[in-house]
């Protein structure tokens, strides 16, 4: 496994990124029943090897492989490790290679979750393989930490926010805490599913207290907390985990993060020019990178009102929509965007219809989602159901208002403002818009001045006056 992506980086240089003074280097070979593991201690300062060791053994060993070069560097760096330390290393998670195989790939599904297109097939991925891994060990505790947190994650964004979906996370936890009441991987779970299920940030904070003490370098550790604490709008107890996630998290998405820096450009500037460059370069040096930029390139395709780029963009977002902010949006949603930006009115009628039965169908089952209903309000207005339309963004915000959940509250509050303005509400939605500009949140200047939106609103003053206040930083409070 090489360390981040793109150029190498000698020893030096990573130790520098990482802050650290020593690197653990090594391979592993397979050849039938036996595997070759190569190990090595070095000083990233002078290059100097402290320890080396090979192992040749019989595959079904590789735990005991694990838990000897673990003690054999925390012997070389005299490290003083406490009894939960000594116990964590010496326990293999599982006996079963098959059961540890499918983790191992399902891990690695999971990690890759970034609010992207491929967030819904990651997923899919990720719990089928960790149901295989706990059909072969029905004992696999991290498999059913794993899986606890890949159902929350599911309902979290909406991709399947049903009781059923909220049941099987609960349960999933409920079995790992029962095998590991005292582990620290369990308590984590039991945070990701008591926030993203049910938003109940004191009970997350109670199992993250716990869960630090055995994962002190864990960056979930620090990133759940800074989401829960911008969620509340603590954005100083936001900021310092996040920082401290970072520092522990060596992980990058190159194409993500270049896209991603451009797009302060169109949203402070509204200069949608170096993001569009980015999406562009990113394409051609790798055209696999769409899955992961899909959803910028439709941005910036809307706010470019670029009919082309618009329907490229389109053909790779997934079924399920996308997480621009926090609130699902289905394809049916973005396909009528799109439409309607081109000004092809019937075909966005057609699509929103289509996404009107998929909201309906979710709000069925759970009449009370916020976010559904924010969507919802949005697609009535857009069919001109204004009075069914009001009511739904209204009752969305009721739910989900900002002292409850800081981002989610100033998405839906946003989207009340935008189906006003579709409505021919100006003054309701110039009004609404005022009050969303008074939070951080996912309005931008570069949205303002660009995005199709808010189209309804352009010829009017008070929105050019509402523009260039967007332009001024909201204060962390």
């Amino acid at each position: 496994m090489q360390y981040k992506t793109g150029a190498k980086r000698n020893l030096r240089e990573i130790a520098d990124e990482l802050g650290i003074a020593n690197i653990v280097e090594g391979s592993v070979q397979q050849a039938g029943n036996r595997v070759r593991v190569r190990a090595q201690l070095i000083d990233a300062r002078s290059d100097r090897h402290l320890w080396a060791e090979r192992y040749d053994r019989p595959l079904d060993d590789v735990f005991a492989i694990q838990t000897d070069i673990a003690k054999a560097i925390a012997d070389q760096l005299q490290a003083k490790l406490s009894p939960a330390e000594k116990a964590a290393i010496e326990q293999a998670p599982t006996s079963n290679l098959v059961a540890y195989d499918r983790y191992l790939r399902a891990k690695k599904f999971y990690e890759m979750l970034t609010f992207d297109t491929r967030t819904p097939e990651n997923l899919r991925q990720t719990i089928q393989l960790l149901e295989q891994a706990v059909a072969h060990d029905a004992n696999f505790l991290l498999a059913y930490c794993l899986l606890a947190r890949a159902h929350a994650y599911i309902y979290f964004s909406g991709i399947d926010h049903s009781a059923n979906r909220r049941t099987i996370a609960q349960e999933a936890v409920d079995t790992a805490l029962r095998m590991g009441p005292r582990r620290a991987e369990p308590r984590l779970a039991a945070a990701f599913v008591a926030y993203q299920c049910f938003r109940d940030y004191d009970s997350a904070a109670a199992e993250l207290a716990v869960a630090r003490q055995g994962l002190p370098n864990d960056p979930t550790a620090f990133s759940l907390p800074a989401f829960i604490a911008r969620r509340q709008g603590n954005w100083e107890e936001c900021i310092r985990n996040f920082e401290r996630a970072v520092e522990l998290d060596v992980g990058v998405d190159d194409a993500n993060t270049r896209v991603a820096r451009a797009l302060v450009d169109l949203e402070t500037r509204g200069d949608p020019c170096s993001a569009h460059d980015a999406i562009q370069k990113a394409l051609a040096a790798d055209p696999s990178a769409v899955d992961a930029i899909a959803e910028q390139w439709l941005y910036v395709a809307l706010c470019r009102r670029d009919a082309a780029e618009i329907t490229s963009a389109l053909a790779s977002i997934p079924q399920a929509g996308i997480v621009p902010f926090t609130v699902r949006m289905p394809r049916p949603f973005c396909v009528a965007l799109g439409a309607r930006a081109r000004g092809n009115t019937s075909a966005a009628e057609m699509a929103f219809k289509a996404a009107r039965a998929e909201m309906e169908n979710i709000l069925r089952e759970e009449p009370d989602y916020p976010e559904g209903l924010s969507i919802l309000a949005m697609i009535d207005a857009a069919l001109g159901k204004n009075e069914k339309a009001l009511d739904e963004g209204r009752r969305a915000l009721e739910l989900m208002p900002i002292s409850k959940d800081a981002v989610t509250g100033a998405e839906v509050r946003r989207n009340l403002a935008i189906t006003c303005a579709w409505m021919g509400e100006r003054e309701l939605a110039l009004e609404v818009l005022e009050q969303a500009l008074l939070q951080s949140g996912p309005i931008s200047y570069g949205q303002l001045r660009l995005h199709p939106w808010w189209d309804p609103l352009r010829d009017d003053p008070r929105f050019e006056k509402i523009m260039e206040e967007a332009k001024k930083p909201v204060a962390l409070k």
